[in-house]
């Protein structure tokens, strides 16, 4: 297969494509092609110009980090969790996150996921439970990786602006069912980052690769 990847040296220099040749096995993820094509020290494209190595991030490679997300054929996806068997077509095409600035390749900068809900105060602190149901839903939000996919796929999620998406969504859910004290805080800030400006394309439970059903904890914060 032809492994094509937008690539881009730094910050400031201009996105440029480079196509590879992978001849792997169908059941290797997107993440062991991309380590295949990185294995050897003289790294060549398909025309057999040398070249660097692949910058991207990985950790757990299982699914549970969140740190390998990319666009995989045009849908934001893990990289450890895409598989090449379940790709469509002759080239696999793989592009950094768009909603954030790129460092380097296919390496991008998160941190205005923190960084939102740092501003907003958006942690527990004390644990006080508003009340004994609801833990099953709690539990499910509380996987979220925060490793942008939901953020990528929103329409109307763009770094650095006001509406935060579905990541603040769940996390706002989190807090205010588990704090009692901070609840009517975090429901203002909710509204004002959030439910003010979401437009229900529920596009986030799509791509999150927790399947985290977000519309739940929405419906909870809307009824308060």
């Amino acid at each position: 297969m032809r492994v094509s990847i937008l690539r881009q040296k730094s910050p400031e220099s201009e996105p440029y494509r480079e196509i590879f040749e992978y001849d792997g096995s169908s059941d290797n993820s997107v993440a062991g092609v991309l380590d295949h094509i990185n294995y050897n020290d003289d790294i060549v494209d398909i025309n057999g110009r040398r070249t660097d190595r692949i910058g991207w991030e990985c950790s757990c490679l299982q699914g549970i980090c969140g740190a390998c997300a990319m666009v995989i054929n045009g849908v934001p996806a893990l990289a450890c969790e895409t598989f090449v068997r379940d790709l469509k077509g002759e080239e696999i095409d793989i592009r950094p996150l768009r909603k954030y600035p790129v460092i380097h390749d296919l390496i991008v900068d998160r941190k205005s996921i923190h960084e939102n809900l740092r501003q907003t105060d958006i942690y527990i602190g004390e644990y006080q439970p508003s009340d004994k149901v609801g833990h099953e839903q709690q539990y499910i939000a509380a996987k979220c990786l925060k490793c942008g996919l939901c953020l990528e796929v929103c329409p109307n999620y763009v770094n650095g602006k006001k509406f935060f998406g579905a990541v603040f969504a769940n996390d706002c859910y989190l807090v205010a069912a588990r704090n009692r004290s901070k609840s009517k805080d975090i429901v203002g800030m909710y509204s004002r980052h959030f439910g003010g400006e979401c437009s229900k394309s529920l596009s986030c439970m799509d791509v999150c690769p927790m399947k985290i059903p977000t519309i739940a904890s929405m419906a909870w914060l809307n009824r308060k």
